[in-house]
């Protein structure tokens, strides 16, 4: 089968924009809730998550100073977080993904610390915070929860020390690939087919690395056989292969 039509098979799974979407019947609810919660118990969860309309691409989520409010499942489509440096230059911090959760930076402070942009037209779940506290305090499960997602971006944040850290190109975009592959496969989509939601500049901004290095890498892996590219199609053709790159061995 073509990498297109793989593609085309993966997107008809993903959320749609549809308002009726309740956490009883997001197919992504055991990526960003507990998958132990009772019936009863996701149906007062569902009655403080907010569904606006979807976010347009390059529309932001929110910037980073807003004052923190609320936190955000991604349902479908596709967001980045940045921080604008002094001097205003732009820092990619992360790519967000259909099941993930942003918005945990404004925790510490009570303020954003990114700005969140749609990359593509995305629906969001926005979870008022202060209500989430007073339903974890009723439902444990649920405080448990979201401690543990408190821990994944803690764990997200070492992951991007370590990637900027890799000294070869292809290490680098070997592991931004995989990590894409994985965190697709605990969706239930295709590991090895998909659509990358960021341009050549955005991965090059993230990863520390000029565009004219990303679309090298990316014609270098292909030459190879590791991967098969069109334009924002990608088909990982040698898995081994790319998790050795990403591990800095040939």
């Amino acid at each position: 089968m073509e990498t297109s039509q793989i593609i085309a098979q993966t997107n008809t799974k993903q959320c749609t924009h549809d308002q009726k979407v309740s956490c009883g019947n997001c197919r992504l609810n055991t990526l960003c809730m507990p998958v132990s919660l009772h019936v009863d118990d996701i149906e007062q969860l569902n009655k403080i998550i907010q569904r606006g309309r979807p976010l347009t691409k390059g529309e932001y989520l929110y910037r980073a100073n807003d004052s923190f409010t609320s936190v955000y499942a991604i349902r479908s489509g596709a967001v980045k977080a940045l921080t604008i440096s002094d001097n205003g230059d732009e820092q990619i911090t992360g790519f967000y993904l259909p099941g993930e959760v942003v918005g945990l930076d404004g925790l510490a402070q009570n303020k954003y610390t990114n700005s969140v942009i749609a990359l593509e037209t995305s629906s969001i779940c926005e979870i008022p915070f202060h209500r989430l506290e007073d339903l974890s305090v009723q439902l444990p499960k649920l405080q448990r929860h979201f401690l543990q997602l408190m821990s994944r971006e803690i764990t997200h944040e070492q992951q991007i020390i370590s990637l900027l850290g890799k000294a070869s190109a292809e290490a680098r975009i070997a592991s931004l690939l995989l990590s894409i592959s994985t965190r697709n496969s605990s969706r239930k989509l295709s590991a090895t087919a998909f659509l990358l939601p960021m341009s050549r500049t955005d991965i090059g901004n993230f990863l520390g690395l000029t565009i004219e290095t990303v679309s090298r890498t990316f014609a270098r892996l292909q030459k190879t056989n590791v991967i098969a590219v069109d334009k924002k199609e990608v088909l990982i053709k040698d898995v081994q292969g790319l998790q050795q790159l990403a591990k800095g061995t040939e």
